[in-house]
């Protein structure tokens, strides 16, 4: 590919990360206290809605990892932006719990179909030294979509069927600009075998990724009620929490450099290690009226570290299926 084109397929990577990552997967947590007001949604049934939707971008790992191989890296991609425009869009109409889980559900599973075609596309296209930053760049996305929510959220308060739809509208647009950005290739090798599949290191990284994912649900889904019920902020605060939280994730754009330098544990426990403190900070956040959003930025800049080096594990483990 030209340079051109190379910087063409990393930037509409970098925004079909941010749409399926900070839009589509985690702006409900962002938007929860004015869904729960509207449809009377308890704690629990918003527990069960943001549980189902990583149950689903679990599901979407897997589903994109077969099907790379056999229908190529643009079509997958493409997928992804369509799952996260119709999820978002018929979550933008929901009048029940139901209705929100499913329109969520369907958001989340581009969440996980997103990164296998990005890292097999870059793997393709992208030469051995460019790699590493081209992958810490989309990555990155996920940032930029946090920072683009919150900002939505500030400035249309409480208006969060119409943020859906907008939200929607974006992601129409991304998934155009893939389709054109992304070449037509498919791999030769077919589908991965039941051997590639227990292939040694494989189950950790999923046991990983799990652990990970799960612990920072708490923060995802009920972030903003916490800054609301516990602490006390307002609308606007928490949406500048959320800002401050997408800035600080911007550190993962040095993910591929850092691995590099330091190694792939190193970055990834001191990312843990971040999300830890944030969550203590967190807890504390009463103490200093500057502890919450402090919280926040560490969770974020954690939070995004450690979603990178797992999939640059991902990539160490199948080299040949990137």
């Amino acid at each position: 590919m030209s340079r051109r084109s190379t910087a063409g397929l990393v930037a509409a990577g970098f925004a079909l990360t941010a749409l399926v990552y900070g839009l589509a997967r985690f702006a409900y947590g962002l938007l929860l206290p004015q869904i729960r007001a509207e449809l009377s949604l308890s704690t629990v049934a918003a527990g069960w809605i943001g549980s189902a939707a990583f149950a689903t971008y679990c599901m979407g790992i897997l589903f994109a990892f077969l099907a790379v191989p056999q229908w190529g890296s643009r079509v997958v991609a493409a997928t992804a932006g369509l799952c996260a425009t119709a999820g978002l869009g018929l979550a933008g109409l929901a009048g029940s719990a139901l209705a929100l889980g499913a329109a969520i559900a369907l958001a989340d599973i581009s969440t996980g179909l997103a990164s296998p075609p990005l890292a097999a596309a870059v793997s393709r296209n992208v030469t051995d030294a460019g790699r590493p930053l081209a992958n810490g760049a989309i990555n990155a996305g996920t940032a930029a979509g946090i920072i683009l929510s919150g900002v939505a959220a500030l400035a249309f308060a409480a208006a969060w069927r119409e943020l859906y739809f907008g939200f929607a509208g974006i992601g129409a647009a991304v998934t155009l600009w893939l389709w054109r950005a992304i070449p037509a290739q498919v791999d030769e090798g077919g589908a991965p075998s039941r051997l590639q599949l227990r292939r040694h290191g494989l189950v950790p990284l999923g046991l990983a990724a799990l652990a990970m994912g799960g612990a920072s649900t708490a923060i995802w889904t009920f972030g903003a009620d916490i800054l609301r019920e516990e602490l006390g902020f307002a609308g606007n605060r928490i949406a500048l929490a959320w800002i401050v939280l997408g800035a600080a994730g911007l550190a993962g754009l040095v993910t591929g450099v850092a691995t590099d330098r330091l190694g792939l544990a190193h970055v990834h426990r001191l990312s843990l290690a971040l999300m830890a403190v944030a969550v203590i900070c967190l807890a504390a956040g009463g103490a200093a009226a500057i502890l919450p959003y402090f919280a926040m930025g560490l969770f974020g800049a954690g939070y995004i570290i450690s979603s990178g080096t797992l999939l640059l594990w991902g990539i160490t483990l199948f080299p040949d299926r990137a």
